[in-house]
């Protein structure tokens, strides 16, 4: 619970001793102070959609790269503490770790042996059925797999090319992520869960990099949105025709004089006087197609009856 200056302050003690409280009531927030959030609403919903367009297109390349069907969904999006996230990890498990030379940190690829195994059994000819075996990956198994992963490495930086280049490679591979040290134990790790279908085989797949890996790619991402905001704000002015000039529009000159019964405006004959109040002139309305558009004075000028305005009715 965070307490304000202001409390503090309101919390005193007299010479006397007597304590003096604070009638104001301090909201308490709930805080997960071991899953802090790095990202805003904005810009989580920002990486969301490039990753559901990630994940849409690496499943049509996988699948036209075995030949079957390669079901992918995003399952959850969510940051979690690097080491919350290693030891959710099962074992055995068969890890990827990648680096972009333009940025810092190591990133990870963990995939299930089953749903790996069932991959390799579709490269060397197989049906594709699912591989129940729960074992370490062989080094053949693990070089076959390296394609799939240099795959899924491609299709995840076209997600991002229009914001930075990436020249992004495999750099290591491993089996079990107890014994992972890619990352300080508190870095904050962008983790996406991916739910993987081939042929009857249904695993996951775990695709996560360390926040301060991608921070230049959000910080970026601002500065574009900001800049289109900009953009989108500019204010439009109206602009004039020169043929315009030429037609004219009638504009009269009215007043709130008076109401009358009808009994009354039947009544009025030719000669009849009016009285009308003293500073009418001074509260003439001009109108223009239907519509009042200034307030004015009616007066003389070089001899004629004119009409000067005084304010414009917005």
């Amino acid at each position: 619970m965070a307490t304000s200056t202001e409390d503090v302050d309101l919390t005193v003690f007299r010479y006397t001793g007597e304590r003096i409280l604070s009638s104001k009531k301090t909201p308490v927030q709930i805080y997960d102070f071991r899953n802090p959030v790095f990202l805003t609403e904005i810009e989580l919903r920002q990486v969301r959609i490039r990753h559901e367009k990630f994940i849409h297109y690496l499943s049509a390349r996988l699948s036209m790269y075995l030949g079957m069907d390669f079901g992918l969904k995003m399952s959850k999006l969510y940051t979690a503490p690097y080491l919350k996230f290693i030891e959710s990890i099962p074992n055995p498990t068969y890890i990827n770790l990648f680096k972009v030379e333009q940025m810092t940190g190591v990133g990870i690829i963990d995939t299930n042996p089953r749903l790996a195994m069932t991959i390799v059994n579709r490269m060397l000819g197989g049906q594709g059925h699912s591989i129940h075996e729960e074992r370490y990956l062989t080094e053949i198994e693990m070089g076959l797999m390296d394609e799939i992963i240099n795959i899924v490495l491609d299709e995840w930086t076209r997600q991002w090319e229009e914001v930075t280049e990436m020249d992004i490679a495999i750099v290591g591979n491993e089996n079990n992520g107890r014994f992972l040290q890619t990352a300080p134990h508190d870095a904050i790790m962008l983790v996406v869960d991916m739910e993987s279908t081939l042929g009857d085989c249904s695993a996951q797949m775990q695709l996560a990099v360390p926040y301060y890996m991608i921070e230049p790619i959000i910080r970026e991402m601002q500065a574009n949105s900001r800049k289109y905001s900009r953009v989108g704000t500019i204010e439009r002015t109206a602009s004039w025709l020169t043929g315009y000039d030429a037609i004219y529009v009638p504009i009269f000159a009215e007043w709130d004089a008076f109401s009358a019964s009808v009994q009354d405006v039947l009544g009025l004959r030719e000669g009849d006087i009016i009285q009308l109040p003293k500073n009418i002139l001074k509260s003439t309305k001009l109108r223009c197609h239907n519509a009042i558009h200034f307030l004015g004075e009616v007066g003389v000028e070089q001899g004629k009856v004119a009409v000067k305005i005084t304010e414009k009715v917005v």
